[in-house]
């Protein structure tokens, strides 16, 4: 193993990312608390649920005085993009049946942007693992921690850990956008999201953003065929 080995790579990769998620547990375990769950219940969205938008959706809804029907079915909702994260891992990580399991429940936007941004399939397997099972370990840990302090932490979003959560990704992210057609639509995504974030249900302008570039695909991607079979 040499510094520039790649699954080594990503396992620093996915050291940062852990970190930068986890310590934002401590918003959702304070917010969930003030939002009348109890600490078992708050531990047990953390735990079994595991979704960081999913969790803030359900914790907001509840905590606006909002139906247990409409907490549940704002939290599908954002949760349903984890399913289309399976669809492109899959083929990515060929992973063994008996690990499907326990990997689907480590599918979540942080595991999902570490394993696809690494150059081989044994970095990638070694990025999603251990990007989901320390986001996993580490959310929960302070998600304990926000729901035990609760208010004495004050504000955490004044500590910028969700800043942190956010700059991660960026860094995933950015060298991908080296091209025209990457950045396109990356730029259009964004405008999606910030045209209809003060319009719509929280998590609803992640899915219409995510969709921008499921059309740009469907739309360019015979045209790429149709060249690729020009002489």
């Amino acid at each position: 193993m040499t510094p520039h080995d790649p699954s080594t790579a990503a396992r620093r990769q996915a050291v940062s990312v852990s970190l930068a998620t986890g310590l934002y547990g401590v918003s959702f375990g304070a917010l969930s608390v003030a939002a009348g769950l109890s600490l078992p219940q708050t531990m047990a969205l953390s735990l079994l649920m595991f979704s960081g938008g999913s969790q803030f959706a359900f914790i907001g809804v509840v905590g606006s005085g909002g139906a247990l029907g409409a907490a549940v079915a704002s939290a599908t909702l954002l949760g349903a993009r984890n399913g289309l994260y399976g669809a492109q891992l899959t083929p990515l990580l060929d992973l063994p049946w008996r690990l499907r399991v326990p990997a689907a429940q480590l599918t979540i936007d942080e595991s999902t942007a570490v394993a696809t941004a690494q150059p081989t399939r044994s970095a990638a397997r070694t990025g999603f693992w251990w990007t989901g099972a320390g986001v996993f370990v580490l959310w929960n840990l302070f998600t304990l921690l926000g729901a035990l302090a609760g208010d004495r932490l004050g504000d955490p979003r004044a500590y910028g850990l969700d800043a942190a959560a956010a700059a991660a990704f960026l860094a995933l992210v950015w060298p991908r956008l080296a091209g025209r057609a990457a950045q396109g639509v990356a730029a259009a995504a964004v405008v999606v999201a910030l045209v209809t974030t003060p319009l719509l249900p929280t998590g609803v302008p992640v899915l219409l953003a995510a969709l921008v570039a499921i059309v740009v695909g469907l739309v360019t991607t015979p045209r790429a065929s149709r060249a690729g079979r020009t002489p």
